[in-house]
């Protein structure tokens, strides 16, 4: 399938890289604004066209799929346009910064019979994906609890900064914690949306160096999310309890896109005993760089298929919970109801 790529900043180089190893894309056209970047994409890309303007890449009639790969405030301009001109799109997370922007693209994708799938790579994931597999298969009996854990270094500037510019990220709540929100939720599936939600920030409640998120569920069952980008290195921690057992997932390195990570996955099936050994669950490369990989080619193959590898009505739920976060913390941590998500905020 012929794929055309918007956006080449840092990240938008390794959305190339992958769609270039992928056995079902062909990398025909690349869309990068500044003069580093476009510069960069002809030496990286000889033979594929280079273009300042994405409307240019859009606007390509034999090009049959879009990867949006720019600032978050770009993401709905973006893939609405794409849409409208008939392309299937990947879209990077967050899919948009409104929820009225999110039910825009949803019609639009569903006006235009296009595939819109969401950028939430982790599912893909080696390591963390087989976990909504044991959950689902009732490995540890029914979810009760899951909470994630990141501590990571201060987020990269991006080009012009646009990751600490409001009016271009959003939020940094949008920014990562929304790919832990998306697992969650995928996690407890069979739970339902979440009935309330409270979080505290450290910092300004939309750019905090630290996160607390309490999510509660319809039957008593909880979840939290805890994220310090004061810290150091990047490492994210999982764990989840079920009526009949537990799950522990661990990933860090030094840097985030790194290749070289120490990862874990156990798996302790009924109630431990003290001192049992928890079942080690071996799987390959984990961390964001590979699953770009795997995403890639899943995602084309569900293009053909009529099939989004990550439903945009998924994806919906990860930025209301954001944007919940959010307004809780700015809040002093009132507790609000999933029903108080409008689309009109």
């Amino acid at each position: 399938m012929r794929v055309g790529l918007i956006g080449y900043g840092a990240w938008g180089r390794h959305h190339a890289r992958a769609l270039a190893v992928a056995p079902s894309a062909a990398l025909v056209a690349i869309a990068a604004r500044g003069d580093a970047n476009a510069a960069a994409a002809a030496i990286d890309w000889p033979g594929i066209a280079v273009h300042r303007n994405w409307r240019d890449v859009v606007a390509d009639p034999s090009l049959e799929a879009i990867v949006i790969a720019v600032p978050n405030a770009l993401h709905a301009e973006v893939a609405l346009t794409a849409l409208a001109a008939g392309k299937h799109v990947l879209q990077e997370k967050p899919m948009a910064l409104t929820l009225a922007d999110c039910d825009r693209l949803i019609a639009a994708a569903r006006s235009a019979g296009r595939v819109l799938t969401i950028g939430h790579e982790l599912r893909v994931s080696r390591q963390w994906a087989p976990v909504r597999d044991l959950i689902a298969q009732g490995a540890i009996g029914t979810l009760r609890h899951a909470a994630f854990s990141l501590f990571r270094f201060p987020y990269r500037q991006g080009s012009s900064a646009w990751r600490y510019d409001p009016t271009a990220v959003g939020s940094w709540i949008l920014e990562e914690p929304v790919h832990l929100f998306d697992l969650l939720l995928w996690y407890g599936k069979e739970l339902g949306p979440p009935r309330t939600l409270r979080a505290v920030a450290e910092g300004d409640p939309a750019m905090p160096n630290a996160l607390s998120v309490m999510l509660h569920f319809d039957g008593g069952a909880f979840a939290t999310l805890n994220t310090v980008v004061g810290g150091f290195e990047h490492h994210v921690a999982l764990h989840a309890m079920g009526t009949g057992g537990a799950i522990r997932a661990l990933w860090s390195a030094a840097m985030d896109r790194s290749g070289e990570a120490s990862a874990s996955l156990h798996l302790m099936r009924g109630r431990a005993a003290p001192g049992q050994v928890a079942e080690s669950i071996t799987f390959e490369r984990s961390g964001e760089i590979f699953e770009l990989e795997t995403q890639a080619e899943q995602a084309i193959r569900g293009f053909r298929d009529g099939r989004a590898l990550v439903p945009a009505e998924q994806a919906r739920a990860a930025i209301a919970c954001c944007l919940l976060a959010e307004r809780s913390a700015r809040e002093n941590g009132r507790e609000i109801f999933w029903t108080e998500a409008d689309p009109s905020d």
